[in-house]
């Protein structure tokens, strides 16, 4: 998993990534391909 400044661009690698919150925490995930996975803060 990625840490990254900017979760907009790793949302664009992907069709089917999406952007959840978690414990205030920021993660971008992706069921179909679970090599896209960041997370910010």
């Amino acid at each position: 998993m990625k840490v990254v400044s900017s979760l907009k661009t790793l949302k664009k690698r992907d069709r089917n990534c999406r952007v959840v919150r978690r414990k205030g925490r920021i993660y971008v995930i992706n069921k179909k391909n679970p090599r896209f996975k960041a997370r910010q803060g």
